[in-house]
């Protein structure tokens, strides 16, 4: 009886999750405040992170402007080694999509991060510091622009399960952690961050 219970309660987290996420299939193009870490091997001058402006594009120096046009996100590294096999002799090419996002209220490091588009919302978590022990995990919520796009037991089951660009994270957006009273909070922020993964290697830490 408590299997067939669980199992409905997890069908139920699906179901608000769908629209928000719209499965697993989800890849968009880049937009404004975007940006790409950009490795060329042999080449310091073009490695570097740089921020998608309008076209879209990314300006490169010596190169200039590469449009991205409706280039999707995930198809960034193979797209721009073809572009820049124009201006160079069989690059050795890596790419990766960031976007930059605010960790607010209960983490240990809050702040501005670039955080790669193929990652786990609680990737990001993780780079600010992961979840104070008071942190009000039942309301952890997504903000934009003043408006709450995820929270609740939705947002608790994307922290582990979607990624950055599943659920359509733009530059600006804000994560917010809510405090709370109790000491609850510990056991509930365990068991929601066991198993993520730490991804360290390409997430930055940026400046306010």
């Amino acid at each position: 009886m408590k299997t067939i219970v669980r199992f409905a309660q997890l069908a139920i987290v699906l179901s608000c999750v769908t629209p928000v996420a719209r499965a697993q299939e989800l890849v968009r193009p880049f937009q404004v405040g975007d940006r790409i870490l950009l490795k060329i091997e042999g080449d310091s001058t073009l490695s570097d992170t740089f921020s998608v402006v309008a076209g879209p594009a990314i300006d490169l120096p010596v190169i200039g402007l590469v449009p991205l046009g409706s280039t999707k996100r995930a198809d960034v590294q193979p797209y721009l080694t073809e572009k820049l096999s124009h201006y160079l002799r069989e690059p050795i090419v890596r790419a990766k999509a960031l976007v930059r996002i605010s960790i607010e209220g209960e983490v240990t490091r809050p702040g501005f991060y670039a955080v790669p588009m193929d990652y786990v919302l609680g990737d990001a978590l993780m780079a600010a510091g992961g979840l104070t022990p008071s942190a009000k995990v039942g309301d952890l919520k997504i903000n934009r622009g003043g408006k709450d796009l995820l929270q609740g037991k939705t947002f608790e089951y994307a922290v582990a399960h979607e990624t950055i660009d599943q659920l359509g994270l733009r530059a600006g957006d804000r994560i917010l952690i809510p405090r709370r009273a109790d000491t609850e909070s510990r056991v509930r922020t365990l068991s929601i961050l066991l198993g993520i993964p730490v991804a360290i290697f390409t997430i930055t830490r940026l400046a306010l």
